[in-house]
């Protein structure tokens, strides 16, 4: 810790979930229509495997909300405001990570 502090070392771990909350807003903003879109909040068919589930894309950005303390909020609603959005992806990007 201290050799990060002394050097200042970029945090991969802040710039993927800064950069992932971001890219999220882009292509929530897209409208339903683009397949994108529903790639993103879309349900996948099917069985799902044994285990644990996996994280959606969807599911990491909740959490990454969660964190700061919005994550009671529609995200998607928030979207489409962007300097709010702004805002919420500089406090994701500002969040410790071990």
């Amino acid at each position: 810790m201290e050799l990060n502090d002394l050097y200042s070392s970029f945090n991969i771990f802040r710039a993927v979930k800064s950069r992932r909350t971001r890219g999220t807003g882009n292509l929530s903003r897209m409208g339903e229509r683009r397949v994108v879109y529903r790639v993103l909040v879309g349900e996948p068919e099917g069985k799902r495997p044994l285990g644990r589930p996996r994280h959606r894309w969807e599911d990491n950005i909740k959490i990454d909300l969660q964190k700061i303390g919005c994550g009671d909020v529609d995200w998607i609603d928030l979207v489409h405001d962007r300097d709010t959005w702004r805002v919420l992806v500089n406090a994701v990007m500002a969040l410790l990570v071990p």
